[in-house]
């Protein structure tokens, strides 16, 4: 997908950040103690936006589109304390140990190389500031499909697309390893199901699968096969109504 295309730009700030995230949130992280957080990659700001609500006073989302940005300070516009600058998660362009958090949520996949990625966040931190990263490993992936794990029938459907998430996910141990490397100490591991949308019925749910919202793998698929796979999905899926579609995640904390 092309994050830096107009027509994708509220692909990614639609949604809010689910309870559950929310609640996790205030469990592993001192959150009144962090002044300043950085959220690198946010995209659409959804989860710039659950930083800010969680009453950190000042939160700096960072992404290199400048399309998702205006989207992102669309969604956070009654927000205080949010501002949003433009910056590769490489070389951001904030100051030296500048943040107490830094938030890298659904970003790894996306870098092949992970060392520089995490040596920035380093630099971001000050002494004893917390780094938590949010991403799927394969086996988070290739979960069975169901009507609460709904991209488990894209890999059923269409194999070639779990050769494509495979392939661009990283193991824990690659992710722990080059944490260590950078210098991060305390690492832990969670697992978190994430609510990622309740769709009101079937039909609602389809319609967002045929549109590729906030779904980029999907965006490999030619149009014939986008529609043979939300054909095979209304076929797995009897339930009609209050389709609660959930999403398995690894989160990693570690500190500076």
């Amino acid at each position: 997908m092309d994050f830096k295309a107009q027509q994708n730009k509220y692909t990614y700030s639609s949604r809010h950040a689910a309870p559950a995230w929310m609640d996790f949130m205030r469990k592993i992280v001192p959150y009144q103690q962090i002044n300043h957080a950085g959220d690198i990659g946010c995209g659409g700001g959804i989860y710039t936006k659950a930083l800010a609500e969680l009453g950190i006073p000042l939160v700096t989302g960072v992404d290199s589109s400048a399309v998702m940005l205006e989207a992102a300070a669309e969604n956070c516009q009654k927000e205080q304390g949010v501002q949003f600058h433009k910056g590769d998660a490489l070389a951001t362009g904030l100051e030296n140990a500048s943040c107490d958090l830094i938030l890298e949520r659904a970003l790894i996949h996306h870098l092949p190389n992970l060392q520089p990625c995490f040596s920035e966040a380093y630099r971001l931190l000050r002494p004893g500031g917390t780094l938590l990263i949010q991403d799927r490993t394969p086996e988070d992936c290739l979960l069975p499909g169901s009507p609460e794990h709904i991209r488990g029938y894209f890999f059923t459907c269409f194999p070639k697309l779990a050769e494509i998430e495979t392939s661009r996910r990283h193991t824990s141990e690659n992710v722990l390893e080059n944490l260590k490397n950078c210098g991060f100490h305390t690492l832990e591991q969670h697992t978190l199901w994430e609510v990622r949308h309740v769709h009101e019925t079937k039909e609602k749910l389809l319609a967002g699968l045929r549109a590729r919202l906030g779904r980029s793998i999907l965006h490999t698929l030619k149009d014939d096969e986008l529609e043979e796979l939300v054909l095979y999905i209304d076929d797995c899926i009897t339930t009609e109504r209050d389709i609660v579609e959930r999403d398995r995640w690894t989160i990693w904390k570690a500190r500076k």
